[in-house]
């Protein structure tokens, strides 16, 4: 069986995900591809992760990049999250994850209104004519808000509790649900914000006038080994149970997905893993380098397994949720914590000595990230025990 070391899967985090100087990006598109999609259930999130990674690149080159270019598409795929794909990974996302989505989730929804009463004992139907008139709405003004769509298809603003039993559940508009549903059935996407590059107020526009035409169809089988193979290729090697939770299928369809690719099985410093059989030869250790990423990068965020990269500094550094905090990284390692205050200052917290030289590039690179924000103070959806340290 072959052998790969924690160091060399470190080494591999520097120049794959285009963290270590010499290898970082030169576009938006170039860098999300190298990380197969970003994380995007923080706006912010999307801009900061390529600001990382990228030689003087910032939010107004991410936001050509998605709403000019369009070589960016933001979508919900794997575990129902947000997420900005590469434009020719969307077919293979809905295909792989799309699809399955948009089936629990229109089961899930019918649930909710026919435990409401809506739909005169045809709640999916109901559903169903809601989500049509939405789509041909949005296909008549060519671009809207959900607030904007409820005036034209008023059911929209039909309001269900989900929880009537709970004191903290609250009545809410289905508008949500029917973009959820549209956009898993591959049907709409998330465009341009109201506000700024951190706000979460999105415009939607029908597929075919904002990428020129419906998503190609790819089989299900197909897409789920071609996404895994883009996985593997960024994130490899890893255990087969990293890739169980990071596409959030069955073990029995991630082992499917892998049927149909070339890999081998590898040693890792604890248990083993799965990498690409033509993927063996040794990436070059890079010279020492550190990186702030944002909260849920997709960097720290790609594996379930973290402890080779996150040693025990968890309790500080992810919410409750499991979800992840900004993050200092020093050689493939995560070392330490960062947060912006509201004048702007970006203050950092190391959690182990990593000597003078260390701390010297993690000081340049903490000079770097002052400049992302401009006049901006995002504050991060889920907030950490570090992060609110630092910002007290």
């Amino acid at each position: 069986m072959y052998s790969i070391s924690t160091a060399q899967r470190r080494a591999r985090i520097g120049v794959r995900h285009r963290l270590a100087d010499a290898h970082r990006g030169t576009g938006p598109a170039e860098i999300v591809r190298s990380l197969v999609v970003l994380h995007a259930t923080d706006p912010a999130t999307v801009h900061l992760s390529v600001a990382a990674r990228g030689h003087d690149l910032g939010p107004v080159q991410v936001e050509r990049a998605l709403y000019e270019d369009r070589s960016l598409v933001r979508m919900l795929a794997m575990r129902r999250t947000m997420f900005v794909a590469p434009v020719e990974l969307v077919p293979v996302l809905h295909a792989s994850c799309g699809t399955d989505l948009a089936v629990k989730q229109r089961r899930t929804y019918a649930r909710y209104l026919e435990q409401a009463g809506i739909g005169a004992g045809d709640a999916a139907g109901w559903l169903a004519d809601v989500a049509e008139r939405t789509h041909r709405a949005l296909l008549a003004r060519g671009s809207a808000t959900g607030a904007q769509l409820s005036k034209d298809v008023p059911e929209l603003r039909t309001q269900i509790n989900t929880a009537p039993d709970k004191a903290y559940s609250r009545p809410t508009s289905i508008t949500s649900w029917v973009l959820v549903l549209l956009g898993t059935e591959g049907r709409i996407v998330r465009t341009r914000p109201n506000g700024t590059w951190s706000s979460s107020q999105y415009s939607w526009a029908p597929v075919e006038s904002w990428l020129s035409g419906p998503l190609a169809e790819p089989g299900i089988d197909e897409a789920r080994t071609d996404l895994v193979r883009a996985w593997l290729r960024a994130f490899g090697p890893a255990p087969i149970g990293d890739i169980k939770w990071w596409t959030g299928w069955t073990l029995g369809q991630v082992r499917k997905a892998l049927a149909g690719l070339d890999i081998v099985e590898v040693e890792l410093d604890a248990g083993t893993g799965v990498l690409l059989a033509d993927d063996l030869e040794p990436v070059a250790d890079p010279p020492p380098w550190a990186a702030l990423l944002p909260a849920l990068d997709p960097t720290p965020m790609g594996w379930q397994s973290r402890a080779w990269y996150l040693g025990g500094h968890q309790p500080r550094l992810f919410d409750r949720n499991g979800n992840i905090g900004p993050t200092i990284w020093y050689d493939g390692r995560i070392v330490g914590g960062w947060a912006q205050r509201t004048d702007g200052e970006i203050v950092t917290r190391l959690l182990e000595d990593i000597g003078a030289d260390g701390a010297a590039l993690v000081a340049a690179e903490t000079e770097r990230a002052a400049g992302w924000f401009g006049e901006l103070r995002p504050i991060p959806r889920f907030r950490t025990p570090l992060e609110r340290e630092l910002t007290a």
